[in-house]
């Protein structure tokens, strides 16, 4: 191979063995990643590279083949991998990829098993076996919204994976609670990957599957190309269980940008290397609330499209070949890579630096850091609840199957299966009279009737079930104790009490609301171009998290909106599973101001209810919204009686409509699953509102229902009480059927709706206070935890932007002098694994990235080496809280009253007067009404200046009720569509004012959650990797532990960021 004085004499001879597709694809101008990189090692000048064509590959026997000193051969389709090992048994080549464990990777039973023997983790899984197709397994169980096999249990969302590894046909199963349905992945066939089947529920028997915990990654899948045990290289791209939809640049190559590795996720290349000897390898790599896993290895596989990546992974080879047949040579690095390199052309960047766009420009210095919005749900049907006292014994028998047999144990139904036998038995008692209450009047006998009646059109209703908008409870009330079969006694129920919930659907117009959003923030909230969002969300510098309460309409919205924001496609399940984050605990619930919203309400009633409305002024004559019940009208008292004749007027309407409806006894079969209505239907019915039906699927029976129960609950006669709770309940219905039963032409409905909508107007926002320092009150107990979220999103976007003008600033310091040196060993300071990598990572991780219960929120990070972007640097964080009304009003209240608290009094109102007077106006927060924080930095001054971060605070009042108010040709067409426009955003500062993060940080904080009281992650019982759990982001101190441990590694430092 050498003469005597050590130069080459004969050059090494690398064998490529595969079969010529790997090689010659591609055009000329882009030939593929191998003919690039081959190309590249011969230029080199130390080897002579040669080709097995396909026919000697295929017939000619082993000992004709090439000898050579170093062999590259992978299986593929067609590929004789057997006849590859035996004249590799013969040769004895160096061998890149080793021949023997490539059938590991044809079985994902053994890829799993390999990957667990080497300690690198994958999802939580079971291993379903059949000899024969269809064979039943006494160990395999399947209901409706889970799998046990061998008594563990996978709740949807859950994976199923063919064993064969060649099988790429994937299913992921939804739950009911989601929609249900199915999502097939497979390899893409244009432009898609995957399809919805909203009708599939039930798993594949024909075959052996693997079932796997669904991991939420936030919508990213990461590839990962190793070549040797230290280097990978890492790429991320749009999952397919997101939309399906193959981005794809203008050369039909599928987008992908590089992101950086952990040293934990490096430790993991290495191994997987080492797991199956195969040293170019690729595998694809989950991220997921704070840990990684691998789900897949595919054995030999390249970057496309990437000239550094070919460099790279030449010199790689390079050095690989070197060591094995020339090691006294290999560490020999040329001064000069030995062919021309091909810059790639950037894309020109979406987003400008510019200012904040909607409230005034700050200049060119200033960058868009941060955007934080709390965004309330779309338009939904009215909730509804009955209730009922129940002795028979079918539901008593219902409530002790699914309660454990407990009777004095509460039963909740919310599953299909549940819901399904309640509305059998149901069927059976309709209209039946009820046993054992002889005494009961007829009257109440048909009270009774009724209310099964309407429980039974209730279950009945869009013709499926699901638990994200109805559910049943059953609450024994009366107990005696009967002879049981072993003669002994025990007690059983006789008298329970039944109470549904159902309603509150985003309906299809609440739909269209949220996806109009959606798009509307991308192309407003974003400086610069429309399109500016959508460049950067898919390079990687764009970090988004979406979180929802637990209402099912509130996650519906959540997931429209990503919809619009993200120019997705297809059905709301699968952005829903992918995308939206549930924390209840930051997004429902009003218990923790529950005695103080109960006062205010007691208060309420006493000066609505007064012949002349009491004012008492708080000091400040000048500011009606000082007042106590300010925005309450001064006639309230004389409205309420008006508004309890004008509901009987509008109930009386229904009834007869429901009177003439068909009761049927024909217990039809429940028609096919309708993943539209479940989700919010798309489109109105246009047949049901031709046929002089309610819209939606509410019949006239349920729509009598609402309305009765409305008219009882407003005034007690025989007490003489009103209730004026219920006035935001007959608003609501007012709205409701202005917009969708316009049609109906229900006399006095106009009417009512403006008496209503004046009550209201003063109701609910005194609902939450009635006066500014009840109102922080409430509304800080309501929004602690999410202010304290907020504030945590705030400092940490402040934080990573000053380390990375840091860290930038004394790069570019430094780049002179180590120019030198970076361009001799620039190949190999890509993604080694080098000693010191390998040290931080023993003592680091688990800080770092895989057990801190700090911060589960799964990060990308631009690799700025590879990636081919003009700012990779540039970085910006989106929040979207998704709730409902009370946690919007709670969240203004605070922002407008903070100054009042005793801490800081003298302080001036984050709000400007002019934007006070706008809220006191505004009254109503209605549906999809938001408030945006967006933090700008400013570039041009010192890091330490507090005028470097700059926040930016609008809102929006929601949906618009002026088409609800005219009589105009544009209100006549939103008639027609059932759907309101959205207001755009209104200033709480004035024209120029500057607010900085200081400042904001100061009067947020007594209302905010600390960060350290923030309770340890937890998943909803039942859904085990569902929904990401509840998130505590890094601290300010926190963080700079980690700047002082990892600030010699930029990019291991960016992605802890």
């Amino acid at each position: 191979m050498k003469d005597e004085g050590g130069d080459f004499g004969t050059k090494i001879k690398i064998g490529v063995c595969v079969m010529q597709k790997k090689v010659k694809c591609g055009s000329e101008a882009n030939s593929g990643p191998m003919r690039q990189i081959l190309d590249r090692l011969q230029k080199f000048g130390e080897f002579e590279i040669i080709e097995f064509m396909d026919k000697t590959i295929i017939d000619d026997p082993i000992e004709s083949w090439p000898i050579c000193d170093c062999l590259i051969a992978f299986h593929s389709s067609g590929y004789p991998l057997e006849k590859a090992k035996a004249y590799a048994a013969l040769r004895k080549p160096f061998l890149v990829n080793e021949l023997e464990p490539q059938h590991l990777l044809h079985d994902r039973r053994k890829v799993y098993e390999q990957l667990q023997r080497y300690g690198v983790h994958v999802p939580r899984y079971v291993l379903v076996n059949r000899e024969v197709p269809y064979q039943e397994l006494d160990y395999f169980v399947e209901q409706e919204d889970f799998v046990e096999v061998h008594g563990n249990r996978f709740w949807k969302p859950f994976v199923e994976k063919p064993v064969d590894g060649d099988d790429h046909r994937i299913m992921i199963y939804y739950p009911s609670s989601a929609g249900g349905g199915m999502k097939e992945l497979f390899r893409k066939v244009g432009n898609r990957s995957s399809e919805f089947h909203p009708d599939v529920r039930r798993v594949r028997r024909e075959g052996s599957y693997i079932y796997e915990e669904f991991m939420p990654t936030g919508g990213t899948d990461v590839k990962v190309y190793t070549v040797g045990t230290e280097y990978a290289h890492a790429e991320a791209r749009k999952s397919p269980v997101v939309d399906g939809v193959v981005m794809r640049n203008p050369d039909g190559k599928e987008v992908r940008y590089p992101v950086l590795l952990t040293p934990t996720e490096k430790q993991m290349a290495r191994d997987v290397c080492i797991a199956f000897r195969q040293a170019v390898c690729g595998f694809d790599l989950l991220r997921c609330e704070g840990r990684s896993y691998v789900c897949d290895v595919n054995g030999w596989s390249f970057v496309k499209n990437s000239h550094k990546y070919y460099d790279d992974t030449a010199c790689v080879l390079r050095k690989m070949f070197l060591d094995a047949k020339a090691p006294h040579l290999s560490t020999t690095i040329p001064p000069t890579l030995p062919w021309k390199v091909t810059e790639q052309v950037q894309p020109s960047e979406g987003l400008t630096r510019q200012g904040s766009g909607i409230i005034g420009t700050f200049g060119q210095s200033e960058e868009l850091r941060c955007v934080i919005a709390i965004v309330r749900h779309g338009d939904r049907t009215p909730k509804q609840k009955v209730k009922l006292k129940v002795t028979e014994e079918k539901l008593l028998n219902l409530m002790l199957k699914y309660n454990g047999g407990r009777p004095r144990a509460e039963t909740k139904l919310k599953s299909a299966v549940q819901l399904q036998d309640l509305l059998d038995a149901t069927r059976m008692l309709v209209p039946r009279n009820r046993p054992g209450r002889e005494s009961d009047s007829e009257a109440e006998d048909f009270a009774h009737e009724e209310k099964l009646l309407q429980v039974k059109a209730v279950l009945e209703e869009k013709g499926h079930f699901s638990g994200i908008y109805r559910k049943v409870q059953l609450k024994p009330l009366k107990w005696v104790k009967v002879t049981s079969n072993d003669e002994g006694e025990e007690e059983r129920p006789v008298e329970a009490l039944m109470v549904l919930k159902y309603g509150g659907v985003l309906t299809h117009a609440g739909r269209k609301q949220a996806e109009e959003l959606g798009r509307y923030f991308r192309n407003n909230m974003y400086p610069g171009e429309g399109t500016g969002l959508l460049r950067l969300h898919s390079t990687y510098r764009h970090d988004l998290k979406i979180y929802s309460s637990d209402e099912g309409r509130v996650q519906m919205s959540a997931a429209a909106f990503a919809k619009g924001l993200l120019d997705l496609e297809g059905e709301l399940t699968p952005i829903l599973v992918s995308l939206v984050s549930k924390d209840s605990s930051m997004l429902d619930g009003l218990d923790n101001a529950s005695i103080e919203m109960e006062e205010a309400k007691g208060m309420l009633h006493d000066i609505i209810t007064s012949v002349a409305k009491t004012v008492q002024n708080n000091g400040s004559s000048e500011l009606p919204w000082m007042v106590d019940g300010a925005g309450l009208p001064s006639n309230a008292s004389e409205l309420l009686p008006k508004l309890v004749q004008l509901t009987k007027k509008v109930t009386e309407q229904v009834r007869l409509l429901a009177s003439d409806e068909k009761r049927t006894e024909e217990y039809e079969v429940i028609p096919p699953y309708d993943q539209a209505r479940a989700l919010g239907k798309t489109n109105i019915d246009v047949d049901r509102i031709a046929a002089g039906l309610p819209c939606g699927s509410e019949g006239f029976l349920l729509m009598h229902a609402r309305w009765r129960k409305l008219e009882t609950d407003l005034y007690h006669e025989r007490k003489e009480r009103y209730d004026i709770t219920q006035i935001p309940d007959v608003y609501d219905s007012c709205k409701y059927d202005l917009l969708h039963n316009a049609h109906l032409n229900l006399e006095g409905l106009d009417e009512l709706f403006k008496v209503a909508q004046l009550l209201a107007d003063g109701v609910i926002p005194n609902e939450y206070g009635i006066n500014p320092e009840q109102k922080l009150k409430i509304g800080s107990k309501i929004a602690r935890r999410l202010l304290g979220k907020i504030l945590i999103d705030l400092r940490n976007t402040r934080e990573e932007a000053i380390s990375v003008a840091e860290l930038k600033s004394n790069r570019d310091q430094d780049s002179t002098s180590k120019k030198a040196e970076k361009e001799d060993t620039e190949y190999q300071s890509k993604l080694y694994i080098k000693n010191d990598d390998m040290r931080r990572t023993s003592t680091s991780d688990i800080s770092m990235d895989q057990d801190d219960d700090d911060d589960k929120e799964t990060k990308y990070r631009l690799d700025p080496e590879y990636a081919n972007v003009k700012t990779p640097e540039r970085h910006v964080r989106t929040r979207l809280y998704f709730t409902s009304e009370s946690h919007i009003h709670s969240v203004m209240n605070v922002l407008r009253y903070c100054n009042l608290d005793e801490s800081l009094l003298g302080e001036d109102s984050l709000v400007c007067h002019n934007g006070l007077e706008r809220l006191h106006k505004t009254k109503e927060l209605d549906y999809m009404s938001y408030i945006v924080l967006r933090m700008f930095e400013n570039t041009a001054v010192k890091l330490e200046d507090p005028k470097r971060f700059r926040i930016d605070m609008t809102f929006s009042r929601g949906a618009d009720l002026s088409p609800l108010e005219k009589n105009d040709s544009e209100a006549a067409s939103l008639h027609q569509e059932h759907t309101l426009p959205i207001m755009g955003p209104e200033r709480l500062q004035e024209v120029g004012s500057y607010l900085t993060l200081d400042k904001m940080e100061e009067m947020f904080h007594p209302f905010a959650m600390p960060a350290e009281d923030f309770p340890p992650p937890s998943t909803p019982a039942g859904f085990s990797g569902y929904f990401t759990k509840s998130v505590l982001e890094r601290l300010h101190l926190h963080f700079m532990h980690y700047v002082a441990l990892y600030s010699d590694a930029l990019e291991t430092f960016l992605y802890l960021l």
